[in-house]
């Protein structure tokens, strides 16, 4: 009987199956979409999309030993097309004796287009069971052709529940209770960030101090490196972190802002980016609900500018906040749209001539600047003339809301638009 003991404890853990899998219900539960494929006795091919650590190499397996197909695992990092030809050629040679292939591709968004392409021939006749898995968006870095053959099932991070389940297997497998104290578990599972291979190798390196009496979190933070977030800068991550941020302040949540502002420096991002997309917010979704709004995030910049990073980094948290708690208007985000949609759609139509400035005698014969009135001049300082095109009838692209600032505005734009009545009657 061969020896278990030197395997690594994740694969002593490995499910053998589906329903031994901790988590991912939403991809292997009672009523869904793999469950529904295994119980119809149709396995199409499939993209596992998650984060690492949350068993699409294992659910890949297990799925071939439901559907007794001969399981192939490669790595898209580490096989060139001379390795695929073979792999075709083998599956091909194993389909005629009556045994299928499921070939599963790690890491699948590594390979380029033409090697994706390659494998939809294969796909198409029946020839293999494609499972690839990516951590990356499949919507930006998988080929379409291979998307509309093959459907995307997400997994998920696992949660604390999912890792506490994982490490109870953990000490029955190694008949050990973890010598921690409660505080130092949570923290324990906490370093493992949704990752239940990341979990195990923890788990692993506490078995191996062989403790008696149990560590608290402090001393277990001492022993072990906090294991660094997943986060790409120009990846999936990068923009989720982001989108999460923008809608933290358009919420007007400064704890949240706060929080997922530093998440993404946590995560190396560059302060410069932030530093523009937080004066985007303020243009977008403060506007002129707080003029005052762009300025703080243009001087929390300049001090980021000056100071560098970590202090200027402060500055530019203030700035957070305050857009926060600003109040917030896309009344000229909205207007600006509609303008642009509505020049768009009216093509070259010239202003009308009595707006058009006259410096010589034939401009002013052919009318040119003729009837112009001068607004100055005009009773209440307003003219009320359109100075839309000819024959365009007077548009209404800018509503302000009833905060902040704009709450001015809107007085104002109410003013004129009684007067500009008044001038027409």
């Amino acid at each position: 009987m061969p020896d278990t003991n030197h395997r690594p404890l994740a694969d002593r853990l490995r499910p053998q199956k589906l329903d031994e899998v901790i988590g991912q219900t939403q991809v292997i539960g009672p009523e869904a979409p793999l469950s529904v494929m295994l119980a119809a006795g149709s396995l199409g091919s499939l993209i596992f999309w998650g984060p690492p650590g949350v068993g699409k190499t294992t659910i890949a397996r297990l799925l071939a030993e439901e559907t007794d197909l001969h399981f192939v695992q490669i790595s898209a990092i580490f096989t060139g097309v001379p390795d695929l030809r073979k792999v075709f050629e083998a599956a091909k040679l194993r389909r005629q004796t009556g045994k299928g292939t499921l070939l599963f591709v790690d890491e699948i968004h590594r390979f380029n287009k033409a090697q994706q392409d390659g494998f939809l021939p294969h796909m198409e006749d029946g020839t293999i069971v494609l499972v690839g898995a990516t951590t990356e968006n499949p919507s930006f870095e998988l080929n379409a052709a291979v998307l509309s053959r093959a459907q995307v099932l997400v997994l998920e991070r696992l949660g604390h529940d999912d890792l506490e389940n994982l490490a109870l297997r953990a000490e029955a497998q190694l008949d050990q209770v973890l010598p921690l104290d409660p505080e130092a578990r949570r923290g324990l599972l906490e370093m493992a960030d949704g990752d239940g291979r990341a979990l195990l190798n923890l788990i692993e390196q506490v078995m191996s101090w062989g403790l008696q009496d149990p560590l608290d979190v402090s001393r277990l933070k001492t022993r072990l490196m906090q294991r660094a977030a997943q986060y790409d800068k120009s990846g999936d991550a990068h923009y989720n972190l982001i989108s999460a941020l923008h809608k933290s302040v358009r919420g007007s949540d400064p704890d949240a802002s706060l929080y997922w502002f530093a998440r993404m420096l946590e995560g190396g991002e560059d302060p410069r980016y932030l530093a523009r997309r937080i004066t985007r917010m303020a243009v977008e979704d403060i506007g002129l609900a707080d003029p005052q709004a762009q300025a703080v995030c243009l001087q929390g910049w300049q001090t980021y500018e000056r100071l560098g990073s970590p202090e200027g980094e402060l500055a530019l948290a203030q700035a957070l906040v305050y857009l926060a708690l600003a109040p917030k208007s896309n009344a000229a985000y909205v207007a600006y749209k509609a303008a642009r949609r509505a020049a768009k759609s009216t093509g070259s139509h010239p202003p009308p001539k009595h707006i058009l400035n006259a410096p010589t005698e034939l401009m002013k014969e052919i009318g040119y600047g003729e009837n112009y009135a001068y607004d100055h001049d005009a009773e209440d300082g307003f003219s009320g003339q359109h100075y839309f095109p000819d024959g365009m009838e007077r548009q209404g692209f800018y509503d302000p809301v009833e905060r902040g600032f704009e709450r001015d505005l809107r007085k104002r734009l109410d003013y004129f638009t009684r007067l500009r009545a008044k001038r027409t009657t």
